[in-house]
């Protein structure tokens, strides 16, 4: 893998799908992508299981998009005494292009990024 930047739509895609590959090819743990801002959003993939905070609003936009992909399941919501939010896991059966395609609609719809959002493969 030699880019770990993108900015537009496609770019993003290909990057998500091309550092979820990576991250399946080397068995790493997780990888995980980063919205270019001042508070870091993030979404993490391991496996088939992918993990995101999300304050209530943003886990009620979440709910709402599953619906629309069936082999996606919140398979455990966390809610720390000390935190504002919920850490959600989510069970994911699919190619490494859906998944791809389904982080970069987390990131547009759940966490309402705009078209031209930066995001970086911080680990893979």
């Amino acid at each position: 893998m030699t880019r770990f930047r993108a900015e537009s739509e496609t770019e993003r895609r290909a990057l998500f799908t091309d550092a979820i590959t990576a991250h399946r090819a080397r068995d790493s743990p997780f990888c995980t992508f980063e919205v270019e801002t001042e508070d870091p959003t993030w979404i993490q993939v391991g496996e088939d299981v992918l993990n995101l905070d999300c304050t209530d609003e943003e886990l009620d936009r979440l709910e709402s998009l599953l619906n629309g992909f069936s082999a996606f399941s919140i398979e455990e919501l966390i809610r720390p005494e000390d935190a504002d939010g919920t850490n959600v896991r989510i069970q994911a059966y699919a190619d490494e292009e859906r998944l791809g395609g389904f982080v970069e609609r987390c990131f547009r719809t759940v966490y309402g990024q705009p078209a031209e959002y930066v995001v970086w493969a911080s680990e893979v």
